[in-house]
């Protein structure tokens, strides 16, 4: 017989409950510019947009981070890596969706994960302008507003809803598959997609790429929720939010997913 190895432990329940408030809080603070038509918008030097609630929301975190867990790793969109003693890092992305949050549309996140030597512990998706949060630890469970939350039971691709961040950046080939595929495909995307997986609202979620703090919480709110997620080279592991792209399903359809999303 193998040898499963150690168990790996679940999340403390005290970082799932920090790591949900701060995502409020930070979140909460970005409405004050939502739809705000004072709001300037500003590009980084890779092109993408940039504005002043992303960087004062993002401060904020690392403050309140830096207050409790003043030995633990920071990584996040706006600012500079902060390095740690403790093995565990924290990953935040003030607002997930600038674009949308910029054009007044209210499907905006928040997001905020831990990560420890395991991978991801704690992962949360707030979303301010709806007043939604999900939330999941490893081996806790998946919330949506403090109730358990799961993924859908569809196991037909025609019957499902499957979502994506944009069409620009998809290989050719493989969109012409997901095209060809009988499912419904929806561009409610960014972490609203993730969101509305991991409640069973739809089937999957498809980034074939993304940065690592748009992913970090997925992988164990998806899990937790009783879903897959994985690269979309399929690959799964403690370091899966980290390789530059995500598929989140319920579980049922992600194989069928996988082979329309390979660039070939």
């Amino acid at each position: 017989m193998t040898d499963p190895g150690p168990a790996v432990p679940a999340a403390n329940p005290s970082d799932l409950a920090f790591a949900t408030e701060l995502a409020r809080i930070a979140g909460d603070s970005t409405l004050k510019w939502f739809q705000n038509p004072d709001l300037d918008v500003g590009h980084k030097t890779d092109g993408t947009p940039v504005t002043r609630a992303d960087l004062a929301a993002e401060t904020l975190v690392r403050e309140q981070l830096r207050s409790a867990f003043g030995d633990d790793a920071v990584m996040g969109e706006e600012h500079h890596d902060e390095s740690g003693t403790t093995g565990r890092t924290w990953i935040v992305d003030p607002i997930d969706g600038t674009k949308a949050f910029a054009r007044g549309v209210p499907l905006y996140a928040t997001l905020i994960a831990l990560v420890d030597e395991h991978g991801p512990a704690v992962g949360v998706i707030y979303l301010p302008a709806l007043g939604e949060v999900v939330a999941a630890g490893r081996g806790r469970g998946a919330t949506v507003n403090d109730r358990p939350c799961a993924v859908s039971t569809t196991r037909l691709l025609e019957e499902a809803y499957v979502m994506t961040s944009g069409f620009g950046y998809w290989p050719d080939a493989a969109l012409q598959r997901l095209h060809q595929s009988p499912a419904t495909v929806r561009t409610w995307g960014d972490a609203y997609g993730y969101a509305l997986v991991a409640t069973g609202r739809a089937d999957a979620m498809i980034d074939p790429q993304a940065n690592p703090w748009d992913l970090a919480p997925m992988s164990v709110i998806i899990t937790e929720a009783g879903g897959k997620f994985s690269a979309a080279s399929g690959d799964v592991g403690s370091d899966t939010w980290a390789r530059g792209s995500g598929v989140a399903s319920n579980g049922h359809i992600h194989d069928n997913l996988i082979e329309r999303v390979q660039p070939y």
